[in-house]
């Protein structure tokens, strides 16, 4: 019983301490932005690494499940005859929904694991510990651009997300399905409200950015530094990182349109 018990408290302090490494390593992160005067070329490659080279699958990804919700929607408002309405109700679900999460999960999947596996790799081949030796702080020199990308990076992400999916439902709904285009845009355009629905899109991708962008940043600086310790600290990553996206995504959600 007592082994038992001191397993339990072990773990419990151990999990604290992590949280707390976590956190201190964030505000190292948040506190290095007026640094960016001089690293303004650290964060334009981050920019390009993170969100450029994330480009592609989200708008990929964009496309097909804006089509799927046109063909989805469609056979279920064409029943009561309000196959009109396809265009809102394709908006405001990307917009307040699908365009944040699905974001912050492909983001996870594609540019966390990468950057937990990046700083994993320098903390395995000491480059960090070599920054510190010649008196440069890692979390400004390394994690702060990187933190900084992702965080700018996810929002944009979001809205060409929701923005080609729209285009994809357009594409079926109208062009194949036969919804009258000028009823497809002009009931979206009256029904969504840009500080309702947009801002609150664009709210819960900032708090996914946050999300996402800590916890892979994290992991890859406190990883064990071995190969099976950075490929752990990329999975968990990933798992960790889907599992904060929708957990945040109900609370958000909950707040945002109770009323």
């Amino acid at each position: 019983m007592v082994d038992f018990l001191q397993k339990i408290g072990h773990k419990t302090l151990s999990r604290f301490a992590a949280l707390g490494r976590a956190t201190n390593m964030l505000f190292g992160a948040l506190f290095s932005l007026p640094n960016f005067r001089k690293g303004t070329p650290l964060l334009i490659k981050q920019l390009y690494m993170v969100g450029h080279q994330s480009l592609l699958i989200i708008m990929v990804s964009g496309l097909f499940i804006g089509m799927v919700l046109a063909l989805q929607g469609y056979t279920v408002l064409v029943g009561y005859g309000a196959e009109d309405s396809l265009g809102p109700l394709v908006a405001l679900s990307l917009l307040r929904e699908l365009g944040p999460v699905v974001t912050a999960l492909l983001f996870a999947g594609r540019a966390g694991s990468a950057l937990t596996a990046e700083i994993g790799l320098m903390k395995a081949t000491e480059q960090l510990s070599s920054l510190e030796m010649m008196a440069i702080d890692p979390l400004k020199r390394v994690i702060a651009p990187r933190f900084w990308a992702g965080f700018i990076s996810m929002p944009l992400l979001a809205l060409i997300f929701s923005a080609i999916a729209i285009l994809g439902a357009h594409l079926v709904g109208v062009d194949w399905l036969g919804v009258d285009s000028g009823s497809f845009w002009s009931i979206m355009q009256s029904q969504v409200s840009f500080q309702k629905d947009i801002l609150n899109g664009l709210i819960k991708s900032f708090v996914f950015a946050l999300l996402v962008t800590w916890i892979a940043l994290y992991k890859g600086y406190d990883c064990v530094p071995t190969s099976e310790g950075i490929s752990k600290a990329t999975t968990e990553t990933v798992v960790h990182s889907s599992l904060a996206v929708l957990g945040f995504d109900f609370v958000l959600t909950a707040v945002m349109f109770s009323s």
